[in-house]
C-alpha cells in the first residue's frame, strides 16, 4: 500500500486534489481536521481530557462542544492551545495508524492523509511521502476573499502561523502547482501516480 500526505497552505485548493486522488484512483483518504472534530464527540477519545481543560461552558446544549466557544477558549491563550493540541494531535495520528493498517489488510492500494501541520507532526515518519500544493500567495488571498469571505487581517494572522512556501517545498517530496486549470493539477498528480 501506497501511503501519501497531502499538505500545504490555507486557500491552496488540496481538497481538489484529495478529491481526485479518491475518485480517479479509490485512495481512501483522511483529512485530519475531520478525524479531530470525530475524536472530540461524546464518547470518543479526546473528549473527557478536552471537557477537562475546557470547562462546560464550550459546550453546546446537546453536549458536544460548540465550535465557536472552543475557538474563543483556545485562540486566545496559547497554553491552553498548546494543552488542546497535546491532546489531540497524538490521537488524531493513533487513529490515523490504525485505519492504515486496517486498510492494508482490506488491499487498500493507496492511503492518504490531508494535514495543515503534516510537517510540523512528522507525518514523514509514518507515511511513504509528502506532497505539496503549491499556489501563489495572492491566488490564495482571492480564493479565501471570494470563497470564505475572510478579510486580509484573518489571512494575514493565518499565514503567519503557516510554513513559508520554501519549508514546505524543502520537507515534501514533491510539489503540485495548483493555481492554473483543474485539468493541469490533474496530469500532475497523473504523473506522481505513474499513470501520465
Amino acid at each position: 500500500m501506497r501511503t501519501i500526505g497531502v499538505t500545504g497552505g490555507v486557500g491552496s485548493g488540496k481538497s481538489v486534489v484529495l478529491d481526485y486522488l479518491r475518485d480517479r484512483y479509490g485512495a481512501r483518504v483522511i483529512v485530519a481536521d475531520e478525524a479531530a472534530r470525530q475524536l472530540e464527540e461524546p464518547g470518543q477519545a479526546c473528549y473527557n481530557e478536552l471537557l477537562e481543560l475546557l470547562g462546560k461552558e464550550v459546550l453546546g446544549s446537546d453536549g458536544y462542544f460548540d465550535n465557536r466557544k472552543f475557538a474563543a477558549a483556545i485562540f486566545s491563550d496559547e497554553k491552553k492551545l498548546a494543552a488542546v493540541n497535546a491532546i489531540v494531535h497524538p490521537e488524531v495520528k493513533r487513529y490515523i495508524l490504525s485505519e492504515m493498517e486496517k486498510e492494508e489488510k482490506n488491499g487498500c492500494r493507496y492511503f492518504v492523509v490531508e494535514a495543515a501541520l503534516l510537517i510540523e507532526e512528522n507525518y514523514d515518519e509514518i507515511l511513504d511521502e509528502l506532497w505539496y500544493v503549491y499556489v501563489p500567495e495572492e491566488i490564495r488571498r482571492g480564493r479565501l476573499k471570494s470563497s470564505r469571505g475572510y478579510s486580509d487581517e484573518k489571512i494575514d494572522s493565518i499565514f503567519a502561523v503557516q510554513l513559508s512556501e520554501q519549508e514546505f517545498r524543502d520537507r515534501c517530496r514533491y510539489v503540485i502547482d495548483n493555481s492554473d486549470e483543474l485539468s493541469k493539477t490533474c496530469r500532475q498528480v497523473d504523473k506522481l501516480m505513474g499513470c501520465a
